[in-house]
């Protein structure tokens, strides 16, 4: 998820803290401490920062959590992002944001925050697009609508779970793909607007996605779609022509 570029709040201003799903709900009206332990460059844009959260009660993949940081002079931003990792991580929490242009919450972090910092999170949050690792997952994301995809790929992993699981990605350029070294077999990446040698550049389309729902499995696949408006629509829209039940599709939209 992104964040609004709107409001008056100063990157440069360093912040201080004033301060299965039943149990995720209980927790999620409550604001925890969230240390800042490393910082990973994904991109030349995107990073992921990963948090110590003694508190936290864990998550589903695909949820999302609320982050809140408080300025000295008490200006407060918020701001909903998905959670990257596990939740065989504990209570490790991680969240990979773009370095969007003007943004205030984006800004500090890709300019200013450093390991020791301190901010708020509260979470986990909604259900919807969580992926309990139960069923068979056709996972679609485009830009940072990965992150809460890639939560569901390292849970797969980490459990070495045997139900399939594939993902296709969407990005610009090799150089903008997030996590590139870290997908496998159960990975299609798809770009855009340059691709390696021998791979042709273009949008998300149905070839891409006849293979999987021609090799449908049992019980059929649940598809999770995360990305921009525009790209949401299309992959949905996808989907559903080539057969998958519109209940099966669903959505993540960020911007």
């Amino acid at each position: 998820m992104t964040e609004s570029t709107t409001g008056t709040f100063t990157p440069r201003t360093r912040f201080a803290v004033p301060g299965r799903i039943a149990a995720s709900n209980r927790a999620a009206a409550v604001w925890q401490a969230a240390r800042l332990v490393e910082i990973r460059r994904e991109t030349p844009r995107v990073s992921t920062f990963r948090f110590a959260v003694p508190g936290w009660v864990g998550h589903l993949p695909g949820q999302h959590l609320m982050l809140r940081l408080t300025a000295a002079d008490g200006y407060v931003a918020q701001r909903h992002y998905s959670i990257a990792s596990p939740p065989e991580d504990g209570g490790q929490v991680e969240l990979t944001l773009d370095h969007v242009e003007g943004g205030e919450v984006s800004g500090w972090f890709h300019q200013v925050a450093r390991p020791g910092d301190t901010v708020e999170v509260r979470g986990p949050l909604s259900g919807f697009f969580a992926w309990p690792g139960d069923r068979p997952a056709l996972l679609l994301g485009a830009g940072s609508g990965v992150v809460p995809l890639m939560s569901m790929v390292r849970h797969h992993r980490s459990r070495r779970l045997t139900v399939p699981l594939r993902l296709l990605v969407s990005a610009r350029t090799p150089e903008d793909l997030i996590y590139a070294e870290e997908y496998g077999p159960e990975t299609t990446p798809v770009f855009t607007r340059t691709a390696p040698p021998g791979v042709r550049p273009g949008r998300l389309s149905a070839g891409h996605l006849e293979p999987w729902l021609a090799r449908s499995p049992a019980g059929g696949w649940e598809a999770y779609v995360c990305g921009s408006n525009s790209f949401a629509e299309h992959a949905s829209q996808l989907l559903a022509e080539l057969g998958l039940p519109v209940e099966r599709i669903r959505v993540e939209r960020f911007g």
